[in-house]
């Protein structure tokens, strides 16, 4: 009788084993549609759940598909919510690390002239903010906060409505978030005058394509990404930091905490800021942000004996700094070790979003989060103190969003 439980049960392995590892080898479209790790457990569930050895062979089997490039899995999202004296839109917390950014040297410019607003837009209209120049596109909730939505099929051609729309600024920063349901950054252009995929007009700066081969397209041709930047086909239904500076013939492309262009060839100007995004699938922006001039901080000092910074961000109603702030923290933390007889009071300022009490003590908590981040890399603290003021000192009004993006910042003076 043992020989034939024993029989039985090692034929009930087999068949299990064999059944799903037929499913496997017959669904390429599982990997394509799972949008999480459950789908190991789904298909587990065709065989005995007590037989250990066959879970873990199709969790092995299911490892290798996620490798596959031609059947990428989406990857898990991380949830948001737009709450008071958000940076921009509402950014969600970043996955990626402090440190990870610690070469990151993006800096914003030092006036906001545009910042997307989507908290308060119905969703399934067309964002107010922006002009639809070509193709459809919606305000959709995503991760939990409103986002524009470029649905799979025209695609969309979109222009920030900014005071100024046929001029833009020597130099000028541009930022927003963009998220694809297959690439990670890939069918997605930035012109500033004239469309890129037709001829070039005479004295506008040529525009960029961003890739699906992990490669953007600028003065220089096709320009590769960084090795590590390994965010195409693998990483789709991620969201993504897009950075551009432009300072005359200069420019720069950053991705995430990678600088992936660097160019000093351009001729031109820029007449406004344009996002066109092909409709082979469905894709996602959020967070846009442009701002005019930049900050030479050295000068700001010597003259001013203050810096007034915008690319120090926080995640939403918190005091916990963006990686994306290692850009303008780098600058502060290399002056100050070329010169130690430096001493900064450390402000920090909120816009009028919601109680003012809860606004300053938040202030006061960013300011203390700035001087941790430097301390941990080495300035002394006792050449550093802090200030929080919350929303008592605008520097603009707090009537538009660039008013309130202006007036969130934290300032430098020097002691």
């Amino acid at each position: 009788m043992k020989r034939i439980l024993l029989l039985a049960a090692g034929m009930y392995l087999f068949l299990s084993v064999y059944t799903v590892q037929a499913q496997v080898s017959n669904s390429g479209q599982v990997a394509q549609d799972a949008a999480t790790n459950h789908a190991n457990n789904d298909i587990s569930n065709e065989a005995d759940k007590g037989m250990n050895k066959a879970e873990q062979g199709i969790g092995n089997l299911f490892k290798k598909k996620k490798k596959d490039k031609d059947n990428p899995a989406p990857a898990a999202q991380a949830p948001a919510a737009a709450q008071a004296n958000a940076p921009q839109d509402g950014a969600s917390a970043s996955v990626a690390s402090m440190k990870s950014y610690q070469n990151y040297d993006f800096v914003p410019g030092d006036k906001v002239i545009f910042q997307s607003q989507l908290a308060d837009e119905q969703t399934g209209e067309i964002p107010s903010q922006f002009t639809l120049d070509h193709g459809q596109m919606d305000v959709q909730t995503e991760d939990g906060e409103n986002v524009i939505h470029v649905p799979s099929g025209d695609g969309a051609t979109l222009t920030p409505r900014m005071s100024n729309m046929s001029y833009m600024p020597d130099q000028f920063t541009v930022e927003f978030d963009f998220k694809n349901e297959k690439f990670g950054i890939g069918h997605v252009m930035v012109d500033f005058g004239s469309r890129v995929y037709y001829a070039q007009a005479d004295g506008v700066i040529p525009g960029m394509t961003f890739g699906t081969d992990n490669s953007i397209s600028w003065t220089l041709g096709d320009i590769t990404f960084p090795q590590g930047l390994d965010i195409n086909y693998n990483h789709p239904m991620q969201w993504h930091h897009v950075a551009i500076a432009i300072n005359k013939s200069v420019g720069k492309v950053y991705i995430d905490q990678y600088r992936v262009a660097n160019v000093n060839n351009l001729t031109g100007k820029a007449n406004n800021v344009t996002i066109d995004v092909n409709g082979y699938e469905n894709s996602f922006i959020k967070n846009v942000r442009i701002a005019a001039g930049g900050i030479d901080i050295y000068k700001k000092v010597t003259t001013d004996g203050k810096i007034i910074t915008h690319g120090i961000l926080f995640d939403v109603n918190k005091a916990a700094l963006r990686p994306e702030s290692m850009g303008t923290i780098n600058q502060i933390n290399n002056m100050m070790k070329k010169d130690p007889s430096l001493k900064f009071e450390i402000d920090g300022h909120t816009d009028n979003t919601g109680v003012a009490a809860s606004n300053l003590s938040l202030s006061q908590q960013r300011a203390e989060a700035v001087k941790a981040q430097l301390v941990s890399m080495g300035i002394d603290a006792s050449r550093l103190t802090c200030m929080g003021f919350g929303d008592t000192k605008p520097i603009s009004d707090n009537n538009t969003p660039e008013g309130k993006a202006n007036n969130r910042r934290v300032e430098f003076i020097k002691k």
